[in-house]
């Protein structure tokens, strides 16, 4: 789907010695790599441990793709809120995205972000998370290998299917970002939106106030909320609700 926005790009990628990829059928230019074609054609058998193992576990596994909003060099830098007594209380102004490095090592400690959280291999892990961005890719996706659960993945959010899709798939936990329970509660009330399986909603930034109109509204579901950042290196976990 992302094809389009990157094929202009494609000279200058080449000149850079940037290979791209595809997930898809195709046709595509040259110079381009169809991934669908050597995954159908790729032995299930494991390669030796030596081909895929990384030497050294803090080398780069990827980018991902941050807002820009750190006030790190690159982006936007820092706006004063107030000052006072030569103190300034200051915020991130928003910036062009840039590319994070993650780790091998930090790639793979996200195989047990659903384990924290009480989620197991029973579970059925509804997600609709952008997966460019840390929290659907590397929390959500990778996460639900490292249990084993079932991933329901949506293309685009819907307030007005979730319930029905939560329904129709058995789902059991939701992984949010705040804004989403936000749209979810502003829904008009609908007969049988207590009825469901979801036993668990984890994510960040949740609003006290829409968190208390979520279980209000939709039931004793267990709500997790952590926060963590794509470059930083402490994550906290709010398990006592």
């Amino acid at each position: 789907d992302l094809f389009g926005s990157v094929e202009p790009l494609l000279p200058s990628l080449r000149e850079d010695g940037v290979a791209v990829w595809v997930l898809g059928a195709g046709p595509y230019p040259p110079g381009v790599v169809a991934l669908q074609e050597l995954l159908d054609a790729a032995s299930e058998e494991l390669e030796p441990e030596d081909v895929w193992e990384p030497e050294d576990m803090n080398d780069t596994c990827l980018y991902i793709f941050t807002s820009g909003t750190t006030g790190a060099a690159g982006a936007g830098g820092w706006g004063v809120l107030a000052e006072r007594g030569g103190a300034q209380l200051c915020f991130p102004l928003p910036g062009l995205p840039k590319a994070a490095r993650v780790s091998h090592l930090k790639s793979i400690m996200c195989l047990s972000f659903y384990e924290l959280v009480g989620a197991s291999s029973r579970d059925v892990v509804y997600l609709a998370l952008p997966l460019y961005h840390m929290a659907g890719s590397l929390l959500g996706i990778v996460g639900c290998l490292g249990i084993g659960a079932t991933c329901v993945l949506k293309e685009k959010f819907s307030a007005s299917q979730f319930w029905d899709d939560c329904r129709a798939e058995g789902v059991t936990v939701f992984q949010y970002i705040g804004e989403l329970c936000r749209y979810l509660v502003n829904q008009p009330q609908r007969p049988g939106e207590r009825q469901h399986g979801l036993r668990l909603a984890v994510g960040s930034g949740l609003r006290p106030d829409v968190w208390r109109s979520f279980q209000q509204r939709f039931g004793p579901v267990r709500i997790v909320e952590t926060y963590g950042m794509s470059e930083g290196n402490v994550t906290l976990f709010n398990y006592t609700g």
